[in-house]
């Protein structure tokens, strides 16, 4: 039963002036149970019945006929609140996690539609640093949200593969650099490099022109400089590829920015046919003065391209290639005003489905010490930050737990989710400056602390030895009010994933596990659950074992591990 729903219908059968799925949308959940299940806000009635807030809601709330799963209907300060039957709540609650289990929370709201999500994307031959933590832990907790609600979801990794980056490279690899040592050592020798590279063109410009003449090259398929460039490629990737394992991620597609190379022709031709390329000063630019936006540079001078060509190209193939309902792009919010010009050429040319494409922006890292720069050799290595982070579980874990079996296993899970659930804990477009300290705590509001209700959780169920399933007795549970809270808190889980994806907010699911973890660990301190009672204990066993499994599918959308000991 869809209580909400059942709700709206009740009021809907005494509120004509206004249509029942007005009413549905503006039914509330008090904050405190204390005050209902439901709530339903008279304030806008006030106009139509001329009569206050209070009066209506005092004379809806005597006019309903209560049905048996209504407990009492009673009303307070403008709002009719509705108390729903308990017993009847838990049992369907119970019931259905039990019998969704890893499915639990899942909709099919997607209908199987294409939905892109591009996250990750870094550039080759450059550290993969903190500040690609971001957009590849918000990236892959939408993936994954997107793929629970039904969606047929594609990851796709752009890799900063192309641009005058790897002229720089090739000339600064060509005059100081070795094979065997950037073999040995990807990107710290390739990182070497390109500081190098940056030092010198100080002192030396020409060493600009000679980066634009390998670019050139690169682009016009020189042997030379496609060789070098899948040197650089290959290692990177294989580099990358140790960092998404230990995050467990994997992609769709690594088709990158050099993927579009052969593409761009064909959408410059596009641009010139429809009328939206300006010559200026033997470049090409889309003018957007009308939008309130500066000219958008497509080709140089010298024939070259740029991100934002590639970008159109890439969003033309990936509609033509994969028919999306939705093409998200999870980049940085420095970033903006790049998406907006080239989502708004996509527009000018006439294509509908640029409104499909989607920047999911978020906040700025920076580092205590000041903010990160490549060129200047101030980056903290990702790689670092989670091995670091799986040390610190390590040492925590021979202290408190020293007998624990698969040690290393439980210090990957606990200490990777620590460094993704803290950047997954607040909304995603707030800058913030990374901290050893805070990423790597272990006290309140964190990933450990959700972690470690889990095993609680698991440790109980193995401690009572008995087979638990949803054939109990659901007084025990509705009499219970710690009992009742971790079943409310159960109640919302489809609803805030719905509002997750609507507002691409993994944030939102960090909440509802947090807030599930807490609820539980109250009912867990003030109740003892293995008791001797048989009716009691398969009772309180069965929502132990509920909660669990809604900690864990929440996990596993955030892209964490839930392990069973700790």
């Amino acid at each position: 039963m869809d209580f909400k729903l059942e709700v709206g219908n009740i009021l809907s059968s005494k509120i004509e002036d206004i249509k029942s799925e007005d009413i549905i949308s503006m039914i509330e959940i008090p904050p405190n149970s204390d005050m209902g299940d439901y709530a339903f806000p008279c304030f806008k009635l006030a106009k139509i019945f001329r009569k206050s807030p209070n009066q209506i809601a005092q004379e809806l709330s005597s006019q309903f006929e209560k049905p048996d799963f209504i407990e009492k209907i009673e009303n307070a300060g403008g709002y009719v609140n509705f108390y729903i039957n308990k017993t009847l709540v838990a049992k369907q609650m119970i019931d259905e996690v039990f019998e969704k289990k890893e499915d639990f929370g899942k909709l099919s709201i997607g209908n199987g539609k294409n939905v892109i999500v591009e996250y990750s994307s870094p550039n080759i031959a450059k550290p993969f640093h903190i500040g690609h933590i971001r957009t590849t832990v918000i990236g892959h907790a939408l993936y994954n949200l997107y793929k629970f609600l039904g969606y047929n979801t594609i990851g796709i990794n752009h890799l900063g593969d192309y641009g005058t980056q790897f002229g720089k490279l090739i000339v600064a690899y060509k005059k100081w650099g070795n094979e065997e040592e950037v073999k040995q050592e990807p990107i710290q020798s390739l990182l070497k490099l390109y500081i190098k590279f940056h030092e010198e063109v100080e002192t030396d410009p020409s060493l600009d022109d000679d980066a634009r003449e390998w670019f050139r090259k690169l682009e016009d398929k020189d042997e030379e400089a496609s060789e070098l460039w899948k040197l650089f490629r290959d290692v990177s990737l294989e580099e990358f590829s140790k960092v998404y394992e230990m995050l467990g991620i994997k992609f769709d597609s690594y088709a990158g920015e050099s993927f579009y190379s052969d593409k761009m022709p064909k959408v410059l031709d596009l641009m010139e046919e429809k009328g939206v390329l300006v010559d200026s000063q033997g470049a090409k630019i889309v003018d957007l003065e009308e939008y309130s936006m500066p000219p958008a540079l497509i080709k140089k001078k010298d024939g070259s391209t740029l991100y934002i060509t590639r970008d159109l190209a890439a969003a033309i193939y990936r509609k033509e290639t994969y028919d999306f309902y939705k093409n998200i792009y999870v980049v940085g919010s420095q970033q903006t005003l790049h998406f907006k010009q080239w989502m708004k050429i996509l527009e000018v040319m006439g294509y509908e489905w640029a409104k499909d494409c989607e920047h999911v922006q978020f906040g700025m890292v920076s580092l205590e010490e000041g903010t990160l720069s490549t060129r200047r050799g101030r980056v903290v290595f990702l790689e670092d930050v989670l091995n670091k982070a799986i040390e610190k579980t390590r040492e925590i874990i021979s202290e408190k737990n020293p007998n624990l079996d698969s040690v290393d296993q439980v210090a990957k899970q606990v200490g990777v989710g620590a460094v993704v659930f803290q950047e997954l804990s607040n909304s995603r477009i707030k800058d913030y400056t990374f901290s050893w300290e805070r990423t790597l705590s272990f006290e309140g509001e964190t990933g450990p602390y959700v972690q470690y209700t889990h095993a609680r959780a698991c440790s109980l169920i193995k401690k009572a030895n008995i087979e638990i399933n949803s054939d109990i007795d659901f007084k025990v549970l509705s009499q219970n009010k710690d009992a009742m809270e971790v079943i409310r808190v159960l109640g919302t889980f489809k609803s805030v994933l719905i509002r997750s994806a609507e507002r691409n907010e993994p944030h939102h699911v960090s909440r509802f596990v947090l807030d599930l973890s807490q609820a539980f660990n109250k009912f867990y301190h003030d109740n003892l659950i293995l008791v001797e009672d048989e009716n009691i204990k398969k009772a309180l066993l069965a929502l132990v074992e509920a909660t669990r499994i809604g900690i864990k599918n929440s996990l596993n959308i955030l892209g964490m591990e839930a392990p069973e000991k700790m």
